[in-house]
């Protein structure tokens, strides 16, 4: 059984495994826009209302439910009540601790305005670790600022309009401050909804988004002593083999005074304390002596949804399905949808003066796909290669330790784009690869 493990003060095995398949050149398949469209389930536009023909809304604002309070949602509302639009959050947990590495790109501190004192620990100038409840919380807590609504509520159904033009109904129970007991049925008529309710949103059910696979993932949080912690807190450790997951990794990451001791699978949930017991041995000599502070699973998405959007409904983040096979990575892009969602119905709207319809929440599809559709295709192939059994994970470690990957690691993931290499070191980096694998005896049919 192999025992492999990435481990750096320089960059993270996560940046070493997007790498490879940026190398890949997947970008070059954007051309074929049937290729896209199936990979992300992308539905063929039909003939659709342009949003400029839209009625004015006399005497009041467009009205946009966001359900959901995460990175997705949080970065959603803020730009929609900055833009005009009249915004509710609802929320069900405003203390969730989602079992979630938290590794964030330096891309997205300076692009989502995050201020420094958010970030827990940093892995090299590329790579912040950062707590899912902290980094939630401040996001909502800007929407807020920006004039948007934030309730304590769990969403229950979603109603559809009674014919053109009409208003959603969304049902939901809101809780007091605690949120605790069952909480107070409540209803709101609005005009469009962001789903941004994670990988069993109920909002996604309401717009019938189809099913997709979906990993579990379990986490420790582990306090461990001072001069262990001191090892730990500019090292982002993963590890590879079936012992800790046949199809993910193990992580352990550091936080502000603990580490965050993980692992998740797609094909064998049942055995995932027995992978997570794996992971701890693993990580022995690192968390010995350690304290478990906290327990937490949560699923992520395997693949984006066939459907994100219907009518004037849209599915962003974890909902949407926008998390990276191999690296399990969507914070920055649950953020950067609901951005990029929001950013759409402030220009159909007007600024919140017209009515939307289907082709506003389109554009931001098809700009989304467009700019991270080749980084989800690179990721699903190399998975598809790599992550077959021990012999190719060995491959993988092998090929990291190349140069010229490394260099592209750091680029790839700095920018969030598959970046073209130099054809010629791409070449040699397809023959060692192929080579590497021969060697494995991975090439056996």
């Amino acid at each position: 059984m192999a025992s492999l493990i990435f481990t750096t003060t320089s960059t993270t095995a996560g940046d070493y495994i997007r790498s490879f398949a940026d190398l890949r050149r997947q970008t070059r398949l954007l051309s074929g826009c049937a290729a896209s469209n199936a990979q992300l389930g992308r539905r063929l536009p039909g003939v659709v209302r342009a949003s400029r023909s839209s009625p004015r809304l006399n005497g009041r604002k467009l009205r946009v439910a966001v359900v959901g309070g995460g990175p997705a949602g949080g970065a959603a509302a803020e730009a929609l009540a900055k833009g005009g639009v009249e915004t509710i959050l609802i929320e069900r947990k405003l203390d969730n601790c989602k079992p979630c590495g938290g590794a964030i790109p330096l891309c997205m501190v300076d692009e989502f305005g995050l201020p420094l004192d958010l970030i827990d620990r940093r892995v090299t100038k590329y790579i912040s670790m950062v707590r899912r409840e902290v980094l939630d919380a401040y996001l909502r807590g800007r929407a807020a600022d920006a004039g948007a609504s934030v309730i304590n509520g769990l969403f229950l159904r979603l109603d559809q309009p009674e014919g053109p033009g009409g208003s959603y109904k969304i049902h939901y129970n809101e809780y007091s401050a605690g949120g605790r007991g069952v909480g107070e049925r409540r209803t709101e008529e609005v005009d469009a909804v962001v789903g941004a309710d994670g990988a069993n949103s109920r909002v996604a059910k309401s717009i019938g988004a189809g099913e997709y696979d979906y990993l579990i993932a379990f986490q420790e949080r582990v306090q461990i002593p001072e001069v262990k912690m001191e090892y730990c807190k500019e090292r982002a450790e993963m590890y590879v083999g079936d012992d800790v997951s046949p199809d993910f990794y193990g992580w352990v990451f550091p936080k502000c005074d603990h580490v965050a001791v993980g692992t998740g699978t797609l094909t064998h949930k049942t055995d995932i304390k027995k992978f997570q017991a794996a992971t701890r041995l693993r990580a022995k000599n690192k968390i010995e002596g350690g304290t478990i502070i906290r327990f937490e699973a949560h699923p992520i998405p395997d693949h984006p949804r066939p459907r994100r959007v219907l009518g004037r409904v849209a599915l962003v983040g974890d909902a949407a399905g926008y998390v990276t096979r191999c690296s399990g990575e969507g914070i920055y892009f649950a953020a950067k949808s609901g951005r990029m969602c929001a950013e759409a119905i402030v220009k159909g709207s007007e600024n919140g003066t017209r009515m939307i319809d289907e082709s506003d929440l389109r554009k931001y599809l098809e700009k989304f796909d467009r700019m991270y559709w080749p980084t989800f295709k690179a990721l699903d192939v190399l998975k598809n290669v790599f992550y077959r059994s021990n012999a190719t994970r060995e491959a993988l470690v092998e090929m990291c330790a190349d140069e010229y990957v490394q260099k592209m690691t750091f680029d790839s993931y700095l920018y969030k784009r598959v970046v073209p290499g130099n054809p010629l070191d791409d070449l040699k980096l397809a023959v060692n690869t192929v080579a590497s694998l021969s060697e494995s005896k991975c090439l056996e049919q």
